[in-house]
C-alpha cells in the first residue's frame, strides 16, 4: 500500500529518472505513444529462426539496448567495450542475438600466378670509380587471375544458436582450454557433497589436437557444429536431419554463460560467439573448382580458398589497457617497445588478468533438411499418371519422407551452384580476370537490358 504525503507539494513531482543506459526526455504526445511503439524481437526476423530440438529459445519482447561496438579490420568482426554488457548478463545476451541476424559473409578466392625469368641493366662502379652496366637476371612472380565469388548470398537460414559439449576442450574462462567433467572423476570416484556437479580441469593436448582435426573434418564436409563424424554421411538425409536433434550439447545456456562471464572481474577478460556456416561439401566443392580451372589447360600454381569474414562477434571490458589492446596499431608499438610481453605475462597468470570463453556461436545453413509435415503424414496426394503432380512428387529429390515427418530439402545443393558457376568460372581463368569486387552472378544469365526487349526469351 503506498500512502502519499499530504504536505509533498505538486512542483517536486517529476518524471522518474532514467537509468545509466537512458537520458530525460520530454514525454510524448498521445498520437506519437500509439503511433510508434517500442520495437519487439519479433520484427528481427526471430520468428523465421529455425529452432530444432534443444534449440535455444527466444527470449520474450523487449526493447533492444544500443550498445556501443565498432568494426574491426578487414575481417569485418564486430567488438565491444560496452560497459553494461559486461556487468548485465541479459544485455549481453540480447546483443548477441541481435548481431547474430546478420549472417557472415562466405566468398571463394581463386587465385592463379606463374614465375617469369628476367633480365635487367644495372650501373656497377668497379674498383677503380668507373661506372660500366652489367645484365642483371631475377625471377618475377606474375598473378594471372585473381577474382572472388560470393557464397554467402545462398545462405538460406536463419541461425542456429549452438554450444560445444562439456567434455569438448574449449575455453570456458581461462586462458588455456577446458572441459567439465563430472566431479566423481576428478576423486577417484568419491562423489562430492553439494556444489555443481561439474568440474572443471585443463584439457590434454592430445584431446585438444584431436578436436581440432574434427572440427576441421566437419567444416570440410559441410557439417554443423553440433554433429558427430559417426553420424552420419553426406549421402544420407536421414543423416543430416538427425544433426538437427539436438544443438545445445553444454550443460550449460547460452544464457547462463553469459552470466558467468559477467559475474567475473578479470580486466582482459573477452566473450566471443563465432558464427559457422555449413551445408556444403567444401572439399569436393574446392575439388571440382580445381578441375575446371585444369581443365583451362592453365599451368601456372594456383589455389582455391574459402574465406569467411563477419564471423565473431567479440566483448571485451571497458578499460583503457583492453581498449588498447583491441587497436592493431597501439598494438604494434607496445611491441616496439617491449611492453607487451609483461601484459601477456599479467594476462595469462593475473588473477584478475585475462579469461577467453569460446563455447557457442551461430550456424547457417548453405543447405539443410526441415520437417515439413508431422510423423506419419504422407506427402500431398496427387492423381495417378500421367498426370503432372504425381511424376513431379516421385522425381523431387527435395521432399522425402522419413519417420519424424515429410522433409524438405531447403537451399541451393553445392553441385547446382558449381553448374551455374563452371563456365563462368573457366572463363575468368582464361581471360585472366583480376577483380577486387566478387562476383555475384554468373556471365550466362541475361541482362536487365535484353529482358525489356519484346521477343526475348532467356533460356535458364
Amino acid at each position: 500500500m503506498i500512502i502519499k504525503d499530504p504536505d509533498a507539494k505538486d512542483s517536486d513531482e517529476g518524471p522518474p529518472q532514467g537509468g545509466p543506459s537512458t537520458a530525460p526526455v520530454a514525454p510524448p504526445s498521445f498520437a506519437e505513444s500509439t503511433g510508434a511503439l517500442a520495437p519487439s524481437y519479433s520484427q528481427f526476423g526471430t520468428p523465421d529462426v529455425f529452432i530444432p530440438q534443444g534449440g535455444e529459445e527466444p527470449p520474450p519482447e523487449f526493447t533492444p539496448y544500443e550498445a556501443e561496438y565498432f568494426v574491426s579490420g578487414s575481417d569485418g568482426d564486430i567488438v565491444s567495450h560496452d560497459r553494461h554488457l559486461n556487468e548485465d548478463g541479459e544485455a549481453l545476451y540480447r546483443f548477441l542475438l541481435s548481431h547474430s541476424l546478420t549472417p557472415p559473409t562466405v566468398r571463394v578466392h581463386l587465385r592463379g600466378t606463374h614465375t617469369e625469368s628476367r633480365t635487367r641493366s644495372v650501373s656497377s662502379r668497379d674498383k677503380d670509380g668507373h661506372y660500366h652496366m652489367v645484365e642483371e637476371h631475377y625471377t618475377e612472380e606474375v598473378t594471372d587471375f585473381d577474382f572472388d565469388i560470393d557464397v554467402g548470398q545462398h545462405i538460406a537460414s536463419r541461425p542456429v544458436h549452438w554450444s560445444l559439449p562439456d567434455e569438448e576442450p574449449a575455453y570456458r574462462g581461462g586462458m588455456v582450454k577446458e572441459v567439465d567433467v563430472p566431479s566423481e572423476r576428478l576423486i577417484s570416484g568419491i562423489a562430492l557433497e553439494g556444489g555443481s556437479p561439474l568440474a572443471r580441469r585443463k584439457a590434454a593436448k592430445r584431446d585438444i589436437k584431436a578436436a581440432a582435426a574434427c572440427q576441421k573434418e566437419k567444416r570440410a564436409r559441410g557439417l554443423p557444429p553440433w554433429a558427430a563424424i559417426d553420424e552420419g554421411t553426406d549421402a544420407t538425409h536421414t543423416g543430416l536431419l538427425a544433426h538437427q536433434s539436438s544443438v545445445l550439447k553444454s550443460s550449460k545456456t547460452l544464457r547462463e554463460w553469459a552470466d558467468e562471464y559477467c559475474a567475473t572481474d578479470k580486466l582482459l577478460k573477452e566473450f566471443t560467439y563465432e558464427k559457422v556456416v555449413y551445408g556444403w561439401h567444401l572439399a569436393n566443392l574446392e575439388a571440382a573448382i580445381s578441375a575446371a580451372i585444369k581443365s583451362t589447360y592453365y599451368t601456372g600454381r594456383f589455389a582455391v580458398e574459402f574465406r569467411t569474414t563477419n564471423a565473431k562477434i567479440t566483448v571485451r571490458p571497458d578499460n583503457r589497457l583492453s581498449r588498447t589492446l583491441s587497436n592493431k596499431w597501439l598494438k604494434f608499438i607496445l611491441f616496439v617497445l617491449l611492453l607487451y610481453p609483461f601484459i601477456w605475462l599479467y594476462k595469462r597468470f593475473g588473477r584478475r588478468g585475462g579469461g577467453r570463453w569460446e563455447v557457442c556461436g551461430g550456424a547457417y545453413a548453405l543447405k539443410t533438411w526441415q520437417l515439413a509435415g508431422t510423423p506419419g503424414e504422407q506427402p500431398p496426394p496427387f492423381p495417378p499418371p500421367p498426370f503432372s503432380g504425381a511424376a513431379a512428387i516421385i522425381h523431387d529429390d527435395r521432399i522425402m519422407q522419413t519417420p519424424m515427418g515429410i522433409a524438405r530439402l531447403v537451399g541451393l545443393r553445392e553441385g547446382e551452384w558449381f553448374q551455374e558457376w563452371e563456365g563462368t568460372i573457366r572463363r575468368a581463368v582464361t581471360n585472366r580476370l583480376k577483380s577486387s569486387v566478387p562476383l555475384k552472378e554468373p556471365d550466362g544469365r541475361p541482362t536487365q537490358a535484353a529482358l525489356l526487349l519484346d521477343g526475348y526469351r532467356p533460356t535458364y
